[in-house]
């Protein structure tokens, strides 16, 4: 099975990278599989019974913003200070020696593939990204970038560095697709759908790799969208890795482990097949 994957990466003219949270895990970032997982990162959450759907509710910046961005404003310091594993530079340079086209497709909203150099008019966030803000009513369409600096008390989880929206005032929240959500706007992530779509009908009858990291069933949209390229796109084969949910249906290719492991596997399955000097087109 590895070999038969890093045989499909070896002869790849296009990949689609998609991820879900458990690419971040291998970075140090809080795994929120349920909601243990999720309190062992934030315990203050625990302390008041609040789940991780109860805590990212677009709700909290109408009611109690302080709170809400204590959450927010958390996680934007923590993403910030996050460096991006080896696994993403193991991915750029299989892109790189096979000189190909590449998007990423992701439901991730820390801003980690940018950081690790993947372009930005090649990434999806189909769930938004905590680096850039909008209004919380809101009062126009804009979405900026969230150059703030929140500070949060770890103790109670809250903030007295509220961010304002430049043009009426009022507390803006992150352009992040919330539980619940009625105000976000999706026009940023639009645009980026509008980019992938075209980007796919580039890439017709092109060998095809999808690499799938970390995508879980509990919310299934990045599976889902694997699936699809999978079973839509001719001479195209998904790599699901995935360390608890890792099936998929022949011809696609599963592996049970983490994102960095799985990566670093197919990497050397890759050096044994050829060496590096033959690896690519």
């Amino acid at each position: 099975m590895l070999e038969r994957a890093a045989e499909i990466i070896r002869n790849a003219e296009a990949f689609v990278i998609t991820a879900g949270a458990g690419m971040g895990v291998d970075s140090g970032l809080p795994d929120f599989r349920g909601d243990q997982g999720f309190w062992k990162a934030y315990p203050m959450y625990a302390r008041l019974g609040l789940s991780f759907a109860d805590a990212a509710n677009p709700q909290h910046f109408e009611r109690d913003p302080a709170f809400g961005w204590g959450f927010y404003g958390h996680r934007t310091n923590l993403y910030r200070a996050t460096i991006p594993h080896q696994g993403f530079h193991i991915i750029r340079r299989w892109i790189e020696l096979n000189q190909a086209a590449y998007f990423v497709v992701t439901s991730n909203v820390d801003g980690q593939f940018g950081k690790a150099g993947f372009a930005n008019d090649s990434i999806l966030e189909v769930h938004g990204s905590i680096h850039h803000l909008q209004c919380i009513k809101p009062c126009t369409r804009d979405i900026w970038d969230n150059r703030e600096r929140i500070v949060v008390d770890p103790a109670t989880m809250r903030t007295s560095s509220l961010p304002r929206c430049p043009h009426c005032g009022t507390v803006s929240r992150p352009n992040i697709l919330m539980f619940g959500d009625w105000s976000w706007l999706p026009d940023r992530t639009s645009g980026q759908e509008a980019r992938f779509e075209r980007f796919m009908e580039a890439q017709a009858g092109k060998p095809m790799a999808v690499i799938e990291m970390g995508a879980g069933t509990a919310i299934p949209t990045i599976r889902a969208t694997s699936e699809r390229l999978g079973w839509q796109h001719a001479d195209t084969t998904v790599i699901r890795i995935n360390p608890r949910e890792p099936d998929i249906k022949p011809p696609h290719i599963s592996l049970a482990c983490g994102a960095l492991e799985g990566l670093q596997k197919l990497d050397e399955a890759l050096q044994h097949q050829g060496g590096r000097q033959n690896f690519g087109h």
